[in-house]
């Protein structure tokens, strides 16, 4: 071999190269074990330069590979190497066994390597669709107990519901019965009233005829009847009250019940309905380990089954105040009604002798008085006819504003929507008509009171003749409230 200008040196003779570089890379991108560095079972550094084993010692207390003048500053003057040109002995650093070993370690580790590579490879796609199955499983788990959630509340809402319509419609029952007592406990001041005005003009009466007789009896047994019938009333009346105020304490928990059911049905329906493509959904980290429940299944069916069973414990009772009112409002309208009968009677008895020379006037007065009750009738029967055809006209009007918020093209001129057009229309025109029959019915009743007015007039100037229990009590009396007044429903 020739020599190129320098002095060649074995290959074995150059340092190691650094271990990072111990494989080359068997793709353009960069290995996952390049910071892994091969196993060797060398004690001693491979960058030194070629030096007999005399020198190893030094030379492993520091594996540097520093430039020789370095090095020299730790030794000293006598120990310095000679020259490679002036060796003459050539010194090998390891055998070849060693070398063989060396290979098969590698090709051993490099085995190994690529089986646990090969092994990890397998196992990933499988560990990948197990998680994958566990992890469906887990979300399908919780989607079915959402829903199943879901149903609870759905169910519980729907229970409340139930009984909240038929609290309120209790609350409204026993609410148009206690404005019915109270209508009626207003009646009964006008009875009252005219009784004490006939015991009061019956003390007028002068001579043979100021007597205790059996009209004054019976005149004294109506005012204690209608005094003991206003006491029961206002009894019930005050129970009627609080039991109001029980009934709407109730419904006022149901409905909060109810506000809350629908919050959280619309929250965990919101939440069973969430999916992997879901928008919204994004990371809040730490939200598991927040607990701000403040009870559980058993405690929450409970408390809403208790706020029920309150519910239906008051409208039972309610139901039971409301039938004993309608029966006091029946017995106290007949005892007063029989009272009212029997002083009438007296009354009746009393001056029959003066019936004949008055009975042309008080047959029309009578006619009047019943045509006046008549037109009464006939008024209210077409207010509650006109009441009954405003809500025909709400309902549509209701229906097409409803109609107007159809979207896009579903704002359609279709049959439905031109025959409820026609509906408001044909509606109120009969509402018009039947409040225009409703002024000429108030102003006939305006003609008939003026008649009646008129008749009792002329019924006064006549009264020279009559009694003082003709005129001063029998008149008053003729303007008793009817039975459907007296039990409030007028």
């Amino acid at each position: 071999m020739e020599r190129g200008g320098c002095t060649l040196t074995a290959t074995y003779a150059h340092p190691r190269p650094t271990p990072t570089n111990f494989l080359p890379a068997i793709s353009t991108m960069a290995s996952s074990y390049r910071d892994r560095f091969p196993h060797s079972n060398l004690t001693h550094s491979l960058s030194l330069p070629w030096r007999p084993s005399t020198y190893y010692k030094v030379a492993s207390n520091s594996p540097s590979v520093a430039p020789y003048c370095t090095r020299s500053q730790r030794v000293s003057e006598n120990t310095m190497l000679p020259f490679v040109s002036n060796r003459t002995t050539f010194f090998t650093r390891y055998t070849p066994d060693d070398w063989y070993r060396s290979n098969l370690t590698n090709y051993q580790e490099s085995n190994t390597s690529r089986h646990n590579s090969e092994k990890l490879r397998v196992d990933t796609p499988r560990l990948i669709q197990d998680k994958y199955q566990q992890t469906r499983k887990t979300h399908a788990d919780t989607t079915q107990n959402l829903g199943e959630r879901v149903n609870d509340i759905g169910f519980w809402k729907s229970e409340i519901i139930h009984e909240l319509d038929e609290m309120i419609g209790e609350t409204n029952a026993l609410t148009d019965v206690k404005k019915r007592l109270e209508r009626a406990l207003m009646e009964t001041e006008a009875p009252l009233q005219v009784a004490r005005e006939c015991l009061f003009h019956r003390e007028k009466r002068m001579g043979i005829d100021l007597v205790h007789d059996e009209v004054e009896a019976q005149l004294l047994t109506e005012v204690d009847t209608i005094l003991c019938c206003q006491e029961r009333m206002k009894l019930h009346l005050d129970k009627a009250i609080a039991q109001l105020a029980a009934d709407r304490a109730s419904q006022h928990e149901l409905e909060k019940d109810l506000s809350d059911k629908q919050m959280a049905y619309r929250i965990d329906d919101k939440c069973h309905h969430l999916r992997n493509t879901s928008n919204g959904v994004g990371y809040f980290r730490g939200v598991e380990r927040v607990d701000a429940t403040v009870s559980v299944p058993e405690s929450w069916a409970k408390f809403t089954d208790d706020n029920i069973l309150r519910s239906q414990s008051e409208r039972a009772a309610s139901a039971k105040l409301r039938d004993d009112i309608e029966n006091l409002l029946v017995v106290t309208a007949n005892e007063m009604w029989n009272q009212f009968n029997k002083v009438n009677l007296s009354f009746t008895n009393r001056i029959a002798e003066t019936a004949d020379a008055k009975n042309k006037i008080q047959t029309h007065l009578a006619k009047t008085l019943q045509e006046i009750f008549q037109t009464e009738m006939t008024i209210e029967s077409i207010k509650k006819a006109i009441k009954d055809k405003t809500a025909f006209l709400k309902v549509a009007q209701t229906r097409l504003d409803e109609r107007t918020r159809r979207p896009n093209i579903e704002l359609c001129r279709d049959m439905a929507q031109l025959r409820l057009v026609n509906e408001v229309h044909e509606v109120d025109d009969t509402i018009q008509t039947l409040q225009q029959r409703l002024r000429d019915a108030e102003d006939t009743l305006q003609s008939l009171v003026h008649i009646k007015a008129t008749l009792e007039y002329d019924l006064a100037v006549k009264a020279n003749s009559l009694y003082i229990d003709l005129e001063k009590c029998m008149s008053m009396r003729k303007s008793y409230p009817n039975t459907l007044r007296l039990v409030g429903f007028c």
